[in-house]
């Protein structure tokens, strides 16, 4: 390795993670299989693209096996989606009846987050192959798994 290797990390959603974890995917499919109102903060027109941590994970081990890599890459997924529709897409996945209801959007919270994953693709070949609908339904399976045997 010629230098130290800098990777900006994206928002993922994994498999396994903790109910209470503060995430919005987490928390907006906890909230839908609880039988609770999805809380959006703010319009819902900030947007975040999210990344499968599988993806992110092989994204990872190319670039720390990538010995010419001398400048910082952003791994993560280039398609974004505002809160809204993330909350549809959760909503339609898990055939809940959840309505949505809106809070005040803390000040600090970023509007837009949306990774250019340019070198990745070029320098290591790497671009996620799971998308959001997929990686969603995987992790409304590993939570519903655990809220029904009462692991969370």
């Amino acid at each position: 390795m010629t230098g130290v290797q800098t990777c900006a990390l994206p928002i993922c959603f994994p498999v396994t993670i903790v109910k209470t974890d503060g995430r919005v995917v987490s928390n907006f499919i906890v909230q839908v299989l609880t039988g609770n109102p999805i809380t959006i903060y703010g319009k819902g027109t900030q947007t975040r693209s999210f990344c499968f941590v599988d993806d992110l994970i092989e994204g990872l081990v190319k670039l720390f096996e990538n010995d010419n890599m001398e400048q910082p890459v952003n791994l993560g997924n280039p398609t974004p989606i505002n809160m809204v529709n993330l909350a549809h897409e959760i909503i339609e996945l898990t055939n809940s009846k959840s309505e949505i209801v809106f809070k005040d959007l803390p000040q600090d919270d970023p509007i837009d987050r949306l990774p250019d994953i340019t070198i990745a693709k070029k320098v290591l070949n790497w671009e996620p192959r799971i998308n959001r609908i997929e990686g969603l339904k995987r992790t409304i399976d590993y939570f519903e798994s655990q809220i029904f045997n009462a692991k969370i």
